[in-house]
């Protein structure tokens, strides 16, 4: 899925729908890591005001499938095999941070990490997923 990581590097934010809509940045992306940020909005909370859970996750994935991107060849994509997420603390405003990186891509499976942090200095760890991922050609 090369494609997408030229149309990232081309039109950054613009070229993900999700990033888009949600407000995410990229701020890196290569050899097997990559780093996104994401602006807390109130029409992000849950009914108790804070962010919802499920936006630590999909930020935390978006690194790992970015990062994982990095690492493959013009004729292979991926699919999620599974993934799990520590909630550590919670947010209700600022900005976060997400890293992600491949811990290893064998032929057919690949193992990434993430944290997501929060920012304004502190860099607080706030969840860590882990995630496997099938590797697949398009071919």
């Amino acid at each position: 899925m090369m494609e997408y990581i030229e149309r990232l590097k081309v039109d950054s934010d613009q070229a993900n729908p999700f990033f888009k809509m949600m407000g995410v940045s990229v701020l890196s992306f290569t050899d097997g890591h990559a780093e996104l940020s994401m602006e807390i909005l109130p029409e992000m909370h849950n009914g108790v005001g804070w962010l919802q859970g499920g936006l630590f996750v999909a930020l935390a994935d978006e690194a790992m499938a970015l990062a994982l991107y990095t690492v493959l060849a013009g004729n292979e994509g991926i699919a999620t095999i599974s993934e799990s997420t520590s909630f550590l603390r919670g947010a209700r405003e600022g900005t976060l941070f997400a890293r992600g990186w491949v811990i290893r891509r064998g032929r057919r499976v690949a193992f990434t990490e993430a944290e997501v942090r929060r920012g304004g200095g502190s860099g607080e760890v706030l969840a860590r997923t882990t995630a496997s991922f099938a590797i697949v050609s398009k071919t």
